[in-house]
């Protein structure tokens, strides 16, 4: 009996997410297409510096959108990625079916190490990471996704996502060390959970780490 297209890919241990041109004889398919003998099937990852939107099948549109959702065990990948500036959704609690329905419902880029939850159907973007060290994660999501033009550092609460904004010392002067307060004065805040951020004594060190991130020549991982 015929198999789909989506099927087959899976089959060989590619989960469809990362799928996003197909081309079955030459010709733009779709993930329901069934595969006959003598067919020629070609798989393509996500495109970043071609625009394919015009034989795109498998999907209604590129993925372009650098958002993200991530399952449980990527605690400290979703800081890191908060801290690069991209919109991370994370709770160490969220189910499989809520990360299915969140990256669905908000076009997020499910980030797990879990091939079998990105074989859901109605997941249409999402990744396995091959990495287990969270820096590395971070350094390979950048790869993967060509977001070295995008980092936005330190722009993001690593707590809970929100932008952050910058506040004068004078708001924040209470809730910082006095020390601290005698010795920065730039701040900025979190609007929601009002977490105080300044460039303390771990800043130059991650600084580093990002502008290496930002260069493809480089492979920042741990130091």
């Amino acid at each position: 009996m015929p198999a789909s297209v989506k099927d087959v890919i899976e089959s060989f241990g590619i989960p469809h997410t990362e799928v996003e041109l197909v081309l079955v004889n030459g010709e733009s398919s779709d993930f329901s297409r069934l595969v006959r003998d003598g067919d020629r099937v070609a798989v393509y990852p996500v495109f970043e510096s071609l625009d394919i939107t015009p034989e795109l099948r498998v999907r209604p549109q590129a993925l372009r959108e650098p958002k993200f959702a991530l399952d449980v065990h990527l605690g400290r990948l979703a800081a890191y990625l908060r801290m690069l500036g991209f919109d991370s959704q994370y709770r160490n609690c969220a189910g499989d079916a809520e990360l299915v329905r969140i990256s669905a419902e908000q076009e997020r880029i499910l980030l797990t190490r879990d091939r079998g939850l990105l074989k859901h159907s109605a997941v249409t973007r999402g990744y396995w990471l091959r990495e287990t060290d969270s820096r590395r994660q971070a350094a390979e999501v950048v790869r993967r996704f060509d977001l070295a033009r995008r980092l936005r550092p330190f722009t993001r609460c690593m707590a809970c996502n929100e932008s952050l904004r910058p506040v004068s010392k004078v708001e924040v002067h209470e809730r910082v060390p006095p020390p601290v307060a005698a010795r920065h004065e730039e701040f900025r805040e979190c609007p929601a959970c009002r977490r105080v951020y300044w460039e303390g004594s771990h800043y130059q060190r991650m600084r580093r780490w990002i502008e290496e991130l930002a260069e493809p020549t480089k492979n920042p991982g741990l130091r």
